[in-house]
């Protein structure tokens, strides 16, 4: 199994290597297909030896997790173009029949038409519809073959307004603790245990704005937003202040 990984993660490296260099040596810019988190930090791994060539990332919307790496760069080459990234709404054709349809519903009805992960970036949803960003590529077959999830009918449109797309809430959560140590908040913001946050840490499911942490002690900076993988995403909002008890007190703003 650990093989596997390894020879995946070897051929990840490769097609990083091979897309850079086509978009140096032949002046054009070149895409990945969507990356997860993991993916990109196997990137940023590489990043030094990728940087000659420029590069930029983009999931369609400022928020998205999951991001498009497009080689190539403008002022040598001259000329840009768009990252390839179209967003579908999909909607129910009967709103008051519709199931409550969760992020997995939507995925895995995807999933079934037999589409690549790749081709697929960030799905927000909201109030039994949803945005669905997704390479151009593949775009029309989405509109024209997903038309049901789970027992509701859908409609699926192209669209560039994404003014209606729903914007998570966080949830203000106001914690103590003895420093800004990434583990310490971590495990008050979710109330687990030091012991299950290092834990998190040894998995490599800990990431800080979008890049892997392996660092348990690092300590956090105002804005900075944690994703841990299984539990949700936060950010620190503000400076911490002291309280009498010489502990740190700090607002967070918990996406879950």
């Amino acid at each position: 199994m650990a093989q596997e990984n390894e020879k995946e993660i070897q051929q990840l490296k490769n097609r990083f290597r091979d897309l850079a260099e086509r978009s140096y040596t032949q002046g054009i810019y070149t895409f990945t297909g969507f990356l997860g988190l993991g993916e990109q930090e196997i990137f940023w791994q590489q990043e030094r030896e990728l940087r000659h060539a420029g590069y930029a990332l983009e999931g369609g919307w400022q928020e998205a997790d999951r991001v498009v790496i497009r080689f190539g760069n403008e002022t040598e080459l001259g000329y840009q173009v768009p990252f390839p990234i179209t967003c579908i709404h999909i909607s129910p054709l009967q709103q008051k029949f519709a199931d409550d349809l969760s992020h997995r519903d939507f995925l895995g009805a995807l999933m079934n038409l037999g589409i690549d992960r790749s081709t697929l970036g960030d799905i927000k949803v909201a109030d039994r519809e949803a945005y669905l960003f997704c390479l151009d590529s593949i775009a029309e077959f989405i509109c024209e073959n997903l038309t049901q999830i789970r027992h509701t009918h859908v409609h699926c449109a192209v669209t560039e307004d994404f003014t209606d797309i729903p914007q998570e809430e966080p949830e203000k959560v106001n914690i103590q603790v003895q420093s800004l140590r990434i583990d310490a908040v971590l495990s008050k913001v979710y109330n687990m245990s030091r012991e299950k946050s290092l834990e998190l840490f040894r998995a490599g499911r800990v990431y800080v704005n979008g890049r892997l942490c392996g660092n348990n002690s690092r300590l956090l900076k105002a804005g900075e937003t944690v994703n841990a993988r299984g539990f949700g995403k936060f950010s620190l909002i503000g400076e911490p202040r002291e309280t009498r008890k010489g502990k740190l007190a700090v607002e967070t703003a918990v996406y879950r």
